[in-house]
């Protein structure tokens, strides 16, 4: 089994990695929150600030009145061998070692200044504090802002409930050890440390007891009844038997703080008060802070091996969960300009496939552009008012306008001409909103083609990847590991894709919008003659025949709703052929050319750019690339928590 000190080295490396990553404890359930540490506890001026500096052998912390501790301190202390100089370390300024500890309280302050000003606030964001020194032993302590009962001028009226949901936050924890600090000389009934650790652990199995300022008590008086293995306090009208013997304290009287007494001879003195002490004598050799310092090293040590099973199976759980989120992300892809004008180009290539597939019926979407042929096209050439245009009056008005002055003497070909005209014309709108309405779906399918591009052999082509340059042992189980690559992780990427992709399209509707319309004005330009010529030729009743009838007679009802009935049976006929010409053009000029090269001068002009160029074109939202950034580290910190665990707690 691994040794104290790198068990609780490793845990300390741990608990620093967490905190960069913002994981610091209070809140849910965590890695941090799985480690154990050792939080203090204590009401203010109970003496918590002596007892740590007596732990670290180091006048550190800021000093004064009302709340000094306005930031949780994660301080961590690693021994080193004797002859090392003491230095400190911040992990907010991590390449800075500091050998004068009045410049650690300087920067304890001002950082506390940083998030919570000058005011007498509180925040939860910790400071975290490495100190490697001869004098201490392996130990990681959360000193945690004393409690209060009444708030103070210039503080918040919530102060007091603040302060006490921050501790709680911590102190409830199952794996956390509570340092309970109670002063000597006062009721410990009243004590805030006890009622709280009464209350989030009241089998005592995780507090360890502590009575500072024993020094003070009134003569005639001592703590032995605390003091004893027994332990046994009177707390609103209960008795809380803690599993772990109460340790005594002697701080450093404020005539020593003011006169900066050495830590080192303030230690001296406490162990001499304790061994010349006729009530304290007998325990003199489980008092004092050294003593509290390897209780506490070597209780850590006992509940981290407890715990590691659990915390191996919460990483184990923690990895898993991290990984799928890191999969649904998306991974990041290549840096280098080939593997960026490659993605882009599979990402291009699988849009067309999945755009291809609306088209030809693998997915919805392509049974639209059949409904504009078969429901719409026809629908409105129905609704073209040839009734109107072909009226008695209207016939009579053409065919009178046509011949002018001058009677026709066979039949009134102009007149036939012109009405034929007029009507044709009527196709030009139902065949451009054809085409405007089969762009719109086309349209609409590069939208949704968009949402829906993933590259699906990215799986296997990335893992094929690692492979060759990890050489993974395992192939088929890696591949499972492997993302898909989804285009809606590049916006600037999709942007550019639909642009282009409606760029196109605009230019196939223009070239199918003048292929309609040469359809009709070709329909205009050459009439169809051996359609007239087949017309019968049965006289009207009463009168001469068509070809014949004289000019007295061309302006019968009878001979003018016989040229409208004619004009229209011609209109059919031509409708009947553009009702199918004008779906063929529409998909030769739209639906053809957008299947075959819809990114064509896309394509060419991804090849000219620079990598810079197609660096912003992979340019991934910001917020993902910052989640995914943020869970990739994550991942990194536990699979190396993992590792780590695996070699040191097992050697």
């Amino acid at each position: 089994m691994a040794s104290l000190e790198s068990l609780i080295g490793l845990v300390n490396r741990i608990q620093r990695a967490c905190t960069v990553l913002g994981d610091h404890g209070g809140e849910g359930m965590s890695l941090w929150e799985a480690l154990p540490s050792v939080a203090v506890v204590g009401g203010q001026s109970s003496g918590k600030s002596s007892v740590l500096e007596s732990i670290v052998g180091r006048d550190f912390l800021p000093r004064g009145s009302g709340i000094v501790t306005r930031r949780p301190l994660v301080l961590q202390l690693h021994k080193l061998d004797k002859g090392q100089t003491e230095y400190a370390e911040f992990l907010h300024a991590p390449r800075k070692k500091f050998t004068d500890f009045a410049a650690v309280r300087r920067e304890i302050s001002d950082e506390t200044d940083r998030i919570t000003g000058k005011s007498k606030q509180i925040s939860n964001i910790p400071i975290h504090l490495s100190i490697y020194s001869p004098n201490v032993v392996n130990l990681t302590l959360i000193d945690l802002p004393g409690m209060t009962k009444v708030a103070v001028e210039g503080q918040h009226e919530s102060i007091v409930e603040d302060i006490d949901n921050m501790v709680r936050s911590y102190v409830e924890k199952p794996n956390c050890i509570i340092l309970a600090i109670s002063p000597a000389n006062q009721d410990i009934a009243t004590s805030d440390a006890i009622k709280l650790a009464k209350q989030v652990d009241p089998s005592g199995e995780r507090t360890f007891g502590v009575l500072t300022k024993l020094d003070l008590m009134d003569k005639g008086t001592n703590a032995l009844d605390v003091g004893s293995p027994f332990c046994l306090t009177v707390l609103e009208g209960r008795s809380l038997r803690l599993q772990h013997p109460w340790v005594g304290i002697v701080n450093r009287s404020q005539a020593d703080i003011n006169k900066n007494v050495d830590m080192v001879a303030a230690r001296r003195r406490e162990q001499e008060y304790f061994e010349s002490s006729p009530d304290y004598g007998h325990l003199a050799n489980k008092m004092g802070s050294e003593y509290l310092a390897k209780l506490l090293s070597k209780h850590l040590e006992v509940v981290i091996r407890q715990r590691i099973p659990s915390i191996i199976a919460l990483i184990n759980k923690t990895i898993d969960e991290l990984e799928s989120e890191l999969d649904r992300l998306g991974r990041p892809i290549g840096v280098d300009a080939g593997a960026q004008l490659y993605t882009i180009l599979e990402m291009c290539r699988a849009f067309d496939r999945v755009f291809r597939e609306h088209l030809d019926g693998g997915r919805a979407g392509g049974d639209r552009i059949y409904l504009v042929f078969d429901n719409q096209l026809p629908a409105a050439l129905k609704k073209l008012p040839f009734d109107r245009h072909l009226s008695l009056q209207n016939v009579r008005k053409v065919v009178s306008e046509a011949d002018g002055y001058q009677p026709h003497l066979i039949a009134p070909e102009q007149g036939y001409r012109r009405l034929i005209d007029g009507s044709l014309s009527f196709f030009k709108g139902p065949a451009e909103a054809s085409v405007d309405a089969v762009h719109f779906v086309l349209k609409e399918l590069v939208r949704k083609s968009i949402a829906e591009t993933q590259d699906t052999n990215w799986d296997l082509k990335r893992a094929m990847c690692f492979r060759k340059k990890e050489n993974i042992r395992h192939f088929s189980s890696n591949i499972l590991m492997i993302d898909s690559l989804e285009l809606k992780r590049f916006p600037t990427l999709q942007s550019d894709i639909a642009a282009a992709a409606n760029e196109a399209l605009e230019r196939f509707r223009d070239d199918s919008r003048k292929t309609v319309l040469r359809l009709v004005e070709m329909e205009s330009s050459y009439l169809t003659v051996e359609f007239f010529r087949k017309l019968p030729m049965e006289p009207e009743k009463g009168g001469p025949t068509p070809n014949t009838a004289p000019t007295s007679d061309r302006y019968s009802e009878n001979h003018l709703r016989r040229i409208g009935s004619n004009v229209s049976a011609y209109i059919g006929m031509v409708c009947d052929t553009l009702k199918h010409s004008i779906p063929k053009a529409v998909v030769y000029c739209q639906v053809r050319e957008a299947k075959r090269s819809l990114l064509n001068y896309f394509y060419t002009q991804i090849g000219k750019r620079e990598k810079k160029q197609l660096g912003a074109m992979l340019d991934e939202d910001p917020q993902l690339m910052e989640k995914r950034e943020g869970i990739a580290k994550k991942l990194k910190l536990y699979k190396s928590a993992r590792d780590e665990i695996d070699s040191v707690a097992w050697k």
